[in-house]
């Protein structure tokens, strides 16, 4: 205390401020450092809830006496306890949102509902579960489900409902695969209601996501090349390397429907359907008489014997065969998405050889090798040389991708960061550093080195004093006034007795100059242990 008393009382009036500027600025510098230290690292608990749900997770965190920190729609709490909040404050139903499922049905009773009342309250309680349903999905922070179903009347034939799902994405964003899920989801859930007529709207972006059917030829096409193309890798890496092969594949579909009807007829290939055959027996008997008299009247007379007689027989057989010809009548029906092509392109990186040298040399594949491989790559995606498939494999040189490293961050690795938070530690603890090198540290060591040269005694002068509380003054040599160094000139003059400065008179004039040194060392004789006899 002496001595910042000492240094405080060699300092002028500007000097002075400037200390205790600097020591306030930096006091209130420490202050923000330790205040932002303690504060807890707050993260994200939830975003985008609406005032009525956010009031009741509020309300929770309040009755568990957790701290949090509210900013604009979003409510942090301490990185450390946020998710075992969120897990808490699920247990309770929180955060409920404005969306009613079927609790809405509780509140209506058989007297004075009517089945209009009921039917609305039935749709409100559908589209309510529905968009419980889809916010379940991690990709999707708020859904809303309208459906759109006419009433039942005896006049009107029954039309097909409509719904509408407006929905909107988290931090990654929504996916097609996810819209398409959620289009059949909710077709799925109302009757009658087909996934073409379910539209999704993006809230985010404010487009309409589109409906991809899963027939699309091209969509087929691309779906049965990805496919391919693992296989393909999967092989030539078992082979080559991870790294060392590059794939594409290309698969061709149809994109019309076609019907082929085909009709052959072969003649060499007849065949016997019926056999008919008629046979025909005529016979015939000619007799040719003589003259008429009245011989050839009676019975008995001549007349017959004289007579000419001739015989006639004719048979004819027919035979009729009706034959078939060989009909092949072929139906051929060509639907979208069937392959049309597959065109497979495969590059591999060659294999480095020692050379004499010693160097490395690169070389490429055998071509051996390269006719293996593509055996094993036309196995691989059903390789039909009749539809025009096609499998190049080329051996070529692959420059060496190196990945970058990234640094071992360390504890930082599992801690959130905050970049706002370091920044601000950052900024405070330059300007106390600065303040403390620049500022004050130059002020005081001047002080205390102007302080250190005013009182400095001689190294003689201490050992004098000390000789003298001793009691063992000795008389100076003759010379001890050609010896004595100049920087004691400024003692007061002293009286000069036979052998030189009386010492008695010396040591007065050296205690009344030196009064704090004089103190000092009588304290620590003072305060100094007895010595054991």
């Amino acid at each position: 205390m002496q001595q910042f008393t000492n240094v405080w009382s060699k300092l002028d009036m500007r000097r002075r401020m400037i200390v205790i500027g600097a020591t306030a600025i930096v006091f209130v510098g420490v202050l923000l450092l330790a205040r932002m230290a303690a504060q807890p690292n707050y993260a994200l608990l939830y975003s985008g809830l609406s005032p009525k749900a956010s009031g009741e997770v509020l309300a929770s965190l309040d009755g568990q006496g957790v701290a949090y920190d509210v900013r604009n729609s979003a409510i942090y709490v301490d990185a450390v306890h946020r998710d075992a909040l969120r897990l808490t404050l699920a247990a309770e139903g929180l955060p409920s949102g404005d969306v009613n499922g079927y609790e809405l049905l509780d509140s209506l009773s058989g007297f004075g509902t009517t089945s209009q009342m009921f039917d609305a309250a039935y749709l409100r309680a559908k589209e309510g579960e529905l968009a419980r349903t889809i916010l379940a999905n991690p990709q999707i922070s708020a859904a809303r489900v309208h459906i759109a179903q006419s009433t039942k009347t005896p006049f009107r034939k029954g039309s097909t409902p409509t719904a509408s799902v407006s929905i909107r994405g988290s931090a990654g964003g929504i996916t097609p695969a996810s819209a398409e899920a959620i289009r059949y989801l909710v077709a799925s859930a109302v009757s009658g209601l087909q996934p073409e007529s379910v539209s999704i709207i993006n809230a985010d972006l404010g487009t309409v996501m589109s409906l991809e059917d899963s027939s699309n030829p091209l969509r087929v096409g691309m779906d049965r090349a990805e496919l391919l193309k693992r296989n393909v890798e999967r092989l030539i890496e078992a082979r080559t390397g991870v790294g060392n092969a590059i794939v594409e594949v290309n698969v061709e579909t149809l994109t019309d429907d076609e019907l082929i009807t085909e009709r052959r007829f072969d003649p060499e290939g007849r065949v016997v359907v019926s056999t008919q055959t008629q046979e025909t027996s005529k016979n015939s008997q000619n007799s040719q008489g003589g003259d008429v008299t009245v011989a050839s009247n009676l019975p008995d007379g001549d007349a017959a014997a004289g007579s000419d007689q001739s015989n006639s027989q004719n048979t004819e057989t027919q035979e009729t065969v009706n034959y078939e010809l060989s009909e092949t009548t072929r139906e051929l029906r060509k639907l979208p998405g069937s392959i049309k092509r597959i065109s497979v392109a495969v590059l591999v990186d060659g294999t480095e050889q020692p050379a004499a040298d010693g160097s490395i040399v690169w070389e490429p594949r055998p071509a051996e090798e390269i006719a293996m491989l593509e055996e094993l790559v036309k196995s691989a995606v059903g390789y039909d040389e009749a539809r025009g498939d096609s499998v190049t494999i080329r051996s070529l040189e692959l420059p060496a991708v190196v990945a970058p490293e990234q640094p071992d961050a360390g504890w930082a690795t599992s801690q959130p960061f905050d970049v706002m938070k370091l920044s601000q530690l950052a900024a405070t603890s330059l300007v106390v550093l600065v303040l403390g090198l620049f500022v004050i540290r130059p002020i005081v060591v001047s002080a205390l080195a102007n302080s250190q040269q005013s009182i400095a005694l001689p190294q003689e002068t201490n050992a004098e004093i000390g000789q003298a509380l001793s009691g063992e003054i000795q008389d100076p040599p003759s010379n001890m006034s050609a010896s004595r160094p100049q920087s004691n000139t400024s003692l007061p003059s002293l009286p000069v007795t036979d052998l030189g400065v009386d010492p008695v008179e010396r040591l007065k004039a050296l205690i009344d100059e030196r009064q704090d040194e004089t103190v000092e060392i009588l304290r620590s004789w003072i305060e100094a242990p007895e010595e054991p006899a």
